[in-house]
């Protein structure tokens, strides 16, 4: 039997109480009894079933020499921060879901985890219960692993696809989140793209083993995705996703996070709601798919405990996960290839061809665009489409279309495919 303390006991801090409690048989019988001794908060918790076991005091946990794994699940990257670091400099494990910490601090955790005969997993820092750093980790390790290109946040996810579904405005679609609690009162990290950001940042940091800043990877938000991109989209028989992705080409990582249309044959195109999916190329296994829920009080537990398990049966030594505090030298994300769908005023579309080609058009004539797409009638105007049209581009380079871009009147926006 392994004592444990939970660091935090809101949404996450609970789910790995409970799942401990509801599984613990099964939890045995596969790795290791878990028993959760302490549960730090500030708050109490009267006439919860494991009220006894919360201590306002952090100091009573790190007297206790029973205390061999912590599970960290209070976020932000203060306090968490400090504890995390005392415990593994005093040889305890930790675990935790807190992505935030793990970007900016993971490798030098990591590295006074392997200092201490101890270890720090965070599974449940990307994807939520699916288990992708795992896969990485251990199920790839034979692999080199060329890309990696999924959807990485739920609630940008849960957003898109009742813009898509039901026809709601960005904005109407975001109050829906808030209100069914997938999204944040201040939902920036999400809508601004830095959640899926600071995890493709960690998973590519895993792949090179180097630290991959997600500061120097760009990103593009969701807040102006439109009724009408979606209209356009559809018509492409695709939708659009909020996309994380990473190459590893000539062994720097090219990572960027956008909006990007999902035709048909994308596996991805399929992954709605809250759920997550990541594909990831490697040179032996080819494509694989991972899909599940992304984030969610025990989805997110279920991953943090399974890391509690493995931390609880490796007790005296590091499980590696080869990611050093150097930095990693960063490609350029302007060289990664593909096409872009390019929404543009009718009488720019001459200039527009001679300067990108035209690898299709998309050209709603009067009532088309809401015959085909039925939940845009009485959200846009009749004549929405009347002054503008799309191209898709042939495949060119970010670079490359930025600089073809440059100074052409009549560009409404731009996605990429």
């Amino acid at each position: 039997m392994a004592a444990i303390a939970v660091l935090g006991y809101g949404t996450v801090g609970s789910g790995v109480v409970e799942v401990i409690g509801e599984n613990s048989e099964l939890i045995a019988g596969r790795g290791c009894s878990l028993e959760v001794k302490y549960i730090l908060d500030l708050r109490d918790f009267p006439g919860d079933k494991y009220e006894s076991l919360v201590t306002h005091d952090a100091e009573v946990i790190f007297a206790d020499p029973e205390i061999k794994v912590i599970c960290e699940t209070m976020g932000g990257t203060g306090a968490a921060y400090a504890f995390t670091k005392r415990a593994l400099e005093a040889g305890i494990s930790v675990c935790t879901s807190n992505k935030e910490l793990v970007e900016k601090h993971g490798a030098e955790l990591s590295a006074i985890a392997a200092g201490h005969s101890c270890s720090y997993l965070f599974e449940a820092s990307v994807g939520g219960g699916i288990p992708l750093i795992r896969t990485i980790r251990t199920g790839l390790v034979a692999e080199n692993i060329k890309s990696i290109y999924g959807i990485l946040n739920g609630t940008t996810n849960y957003i898109l696809y009742r813009m898509e579904e039901q026809g709601l405005d960005f904005a109407a679609a975001l109050k829906e989140a808030q209100e069914m609690g997938y999204a944040e009162k201040d939902p920036t990290a999400d809508i601004e793209g830095h959640d899926p950001c600071r995890k493709i940042a960690i998973l590519a940091s895993l792949v090179c083993g180097k630290k991959v800043d997600y500061s120097d990877i760009p990103m593009e938000g969701l807040s102006d995705v439109s009724l009408m991109d979606l209209a356009y989209a559809r018509s492409l028989g695709g939708t659009i996703k909020l996309i994380a992705m990473c190459d590893f080409e000539g062994g720097k990582p090219r990572a960027i996070v956008s909006p990007r249309v999902i035709l048909a044959d994308n596996p991805l195109k399929s992954v709605n709601d809250v759920f997550n999916a990541a594909l990831i190329d490697s040179d032996m296994l080819g494509l694989s798919m991972y899909y599940g829920k992304g984030a969610g009080k025990l989805a997110t537990a279920s991953a943090v405990v399974a890391d509690a398990v493995e931390c609880a049966s490796t007790i005296g030594k590091t499980v590696k996960c080869g990611w050093t505090e150097e930095k990693a030298e960063p490609g350029d994300p302007g060289e990664l290839k593909g096409q872009f769908l390019v929404r543009i005023k009718r009488s720019a579309l001459k200039e527009a061809e001679s300067r990108f080609g035209a690898a299709g058009k998309i050209c709603f004539e009067k009532g088309e665009a809401f015959e085909k797409y039925p939940v845009l009638k009485g959200v846009l105007a009749e004549d929405a489409f009347d002054d503008e049209m799309a191209l898709v581009t042939p495949e060119m380079s970010g670079n490359e279309f930025t600089d073809k871009a440059a100074g052409l009147e009549g560009i409404i926006k731009s996605i990429r495919l």
